[in-house]
């Protein structure tokens, strides 16, 4: 019982995560460009800066989303082994 409660809260914690972490990653916008400005490499710069983090906090999100998914998947295991 004790293992399937375990289980349980780990799923749970982990597809927490993820969500915050799409969230974060869903809340990082990237500045438009307009044709008539002038690009400089402090601007580059910034848009590379919040493509990777948005890209590093989406990898995480899919990190515990696995995560979530392997526990649910261990705790139908277990329920199918134990009946």
């Amino acid at each position: 019982m004790t293992l399937i409660l375990l289980l349980d809260l780990l799923a749970l914690a982990s597809a927490m995560a993820a969500a915050y972490l799409w969230f974060r990653a869903s809340s990082v916008q990237v500045r438009r460009v307009n044709k008539s400005e002038d690009i400089n490499s402090l601007d580059l710069n910034r848009i590379v800066t919040a493509i990777n983090r948005t890209q590093l906090l989406n990898q995480r999100a899919a990190l515990a989303t696995a995560l979530s998914a392997g526990m649910f998947a261990l705790k139908f295991a277990h329920d199918l082994l134990t009946r």
